[in-house]
């Protein structure tokens, strides 16, 4: 690679995480490798799992520097929760998720005790409406007023974060108890790309602009003809003046 072509250090933004939402590790390993500086934060998820997500998580974040989001929406009784966030914690890993119920929450900061391990408390996922909520028999109301109540409740917890949608970032944002908490967005899509199965979207830099420290995109890099390009148009979004939050 000439000199021209190589990406300056800087360029990464650690705002954008890229999903790696690839069949196993050797493709997620391939991919991080042809997007290279352009990404500094990864999200290895359930689906990789199986396909030697967590040899991934430690290879990306011990030799090749990165940040690591593990998306495993943890969900169980508390001890059972506690105990794997302890395991999962020995990986020095960044973000982890759990599902917001605040039980669950207690636990798993318990089991990332003494760990700088962040726990993401999921709210109602991106890919949900109201019809899938009645399916599930959950409370009535509007999707982003369950959120908001999921998400205060998650923060009384003790939870570190909250992963919501782009559309419920600015009303959890205003919560009292948000000071000082992430809010991470998935269900992200920049300008013309596919909304695929999300149903709660919104462009990187509206996300942020809502008051979202992170967005979550997937496809719309690692499907891309260049994922590299795709990342670094993501990154000059999210330092565009359309980003930026107002009266901050």
């Amino acid at each position: 690679m000439t000199e021209a072509h190589q990406i300056p250090q800087d360029t990464a933004d650690d705002r954008l995480i890229v999903a790696l939402d690839v069949p196993d590790a050797l493709a997620g390993l391939k991919l991080a490798e042809e997007i290279g500086e352009a990404v500094s934060f990864y999200k290895i998820g359930l689906g990789m799992l199986t396909g030697g997500g967590m040899a991934l998580a430690n290879e990306l974040k011990q030799e090749h520097g990165k940040r690591i989001f593990l998306d495993m929406k943890l969900f169980d009784i508390g001890q059972t929760v506690e105990n794997a966030v302890k395991g999962i914690s020995q990986y020095d890993l960044d973000f982890l998720t759990v599902h917001g119920d605040p039980h669950v929450v207690r636990a798993a900061k318990q089991g990332a005790a003494g760990k700088d391990l962040k726990i993401l408390a999921v709210t109602i996922l991106t890919s949900l409406e109201r019809a899938d909520l009645d399916d599930g028999l959950i409370l009535p109301g509007d999707v982003p007023e369950i959120v908001v109540e999921r998400a205060a409740r998650a923060f009384d917890a003790g939870a570190d974060g909250i992963i919501c949608s782009p559309n419920e970032a600015a009303a959890i944002r205003a919560l009292p108890n948000a000071a000082g908490r992430l809010i991470v967005t998935p269900g992200v899509r920049p300008a013309g790309a596919e909304s695929d199965d999300q149903k709660r979207i919104a462009t990187p830099a509206s996300a942020v602009a809502a008051g979202a420290d992170h967005v979550v995109v997937g496809r719309p890099i690692w499907r891309a003809e260049d994922p590299r390009a795709a990342a670094r148009a993501v990154v000059a979004e999210l330092r565009s003046p359309q980003a930026a939050r107002p009266n901050r």
